[in-house]
């Protein structure tokens, strides 16, 4: 199994394409680049940074200009890695900053002016499914279901699954909690404990819906339920676990995060100040306003289905973007 997972058929698909995948959130622009291989594909280029797109969304319902400004010069970047490398399909997807923004048109019109990139929004129940296909080879043998969630900037989704030659899901969830809007609502920079404790409530408030209609709590006490988490969240807690000297993503995907270390873990987060958070190499800088909104996120999941431990996924929409591209190659 290729380590960015999936399948793309025994025969590989038609050689010569090279694919891309292109994922502008509320906090990241993030890209890849890939060549098919007879057991998935094999990634030739990635570009990843922190652009804070939906800065102030919460409070304005725009887009700010510094804000459209940096997406634009990541998407420069990702624009000159494109056409550097050849790529000959790809899809570039917005997801829930432009879904909100009043000015998200505006923003996407501009953006293709000014480097090329033709985006198009896609829909909350959209995004839950193509995460899940990033994730699928993740998913254990045994498993009945899968209960799968990305903790995004602008929301987070979750997707409940169930489980057979192919995942299918049953129901999906957006919340519009991220990590950003939460960061500005309860200062994500110095998270007193009441604050935290209220992230906790708003958020499994708005999860116990799902639960009443799907009864996966109950699923979860009968066994056969996998829980698996595609953020930066997860991944940055299972890196602080492991005490990694830098992120690796190669020692955090597909590892599995007990919830009693993952507890561990966040009390550690919590007696942090923003300036300790800022220096952690597995956090490093703006990272250090969202983990401890991220946390609060997370723990409010948890608590809602105690799974007991959560594979950590370092892969998602974008692997997902890729397999659904090469598919269609075959």
């Amino acid at each position: 199994m290729n380590p960015r997972g999936g399948t793309a058929g025994e025969n590989g698909v038609a050689e010569g394409h090279v694919y891309a995948a292109l994922d502008l959130g509320t906090n990241n622009c993030r890209l890849l680049i890939a060549r098919p291989t007879r057991g998935g594909f094999r990634v030739i280029d990635s570009f990843s940074r922190i652009v804070r797109l939906g800065e102030g969304l919460g409070a304005n319902g725009r887009l700010g200009e510094p804000a459209v400004e940096r997406a634009i010069a990541a998407l420069k970047v990702c624009a000159g890695k494109i056409k550097r490398r050849g790529v000959t399909r790809a899809r570039h997807v917005a997801t829930e900053a432009c879904r909100r923004a009043a000015n998200g048109d505006d923003f996407l019109a501009k953006v293709s002016a000014e480097t090329g990139i033709a985006f198009e929004i896609i829909s909350a129940e959209e995004e839950a499914a193509l995460a899940l296909a990033g994730c699928a080879p993740l998913i254990e043998n045994g498993a009945s279901h899968a209960l799968v969630f990305d903790i995004g900037g602008g929301s987070t989704e979750v997707a409940w699954a169930e489980v057979g030659a192919e995942p299918r899901i049953i129901d999906s969830l957006s919340l519009p909690c991220g990590v950003v809007d939460m960061s500005e609502r309860y200062d994500g920079r110095d998270v007193v404990p009441e604050a935290y404790r209220a992230m906790i409530g708003e958020v499994a408030a708005r999860l116990a819906p799902f639960e009443a209609r799907n009864g996966i709590r109950a699923r979860v006490a009968g066994g056969g339920v996998q829980m698996i988490g595609t953020s930066g969240t997860v991944t940055t807690l299972m890196g602080m676990l492991l005490d990694l000297p830098r992120y690796d993503r190669a020692r955090v995907d597909g590892t599995r995060l007990e919830f009693d270390a993952m507890w561990a873990v966040a009390d550690r987060l919590l007696g942090m100040d923003y300036d300790t958070r800022a220096a952690h190499p597995c956090i490093l800088g703006a990272r250090a306003e969202f983990v401890i909104p991220g946390t609060a996120i997370l723990a409010a999941i948890c608590e809602t289905w105690p799974v007991g431990r959560v594979t950590v996924a370092d892969r998602g929409l974008r692997e997902g973007i890729l397999l659904h591209l090469m598919a269609d190659q075959r």
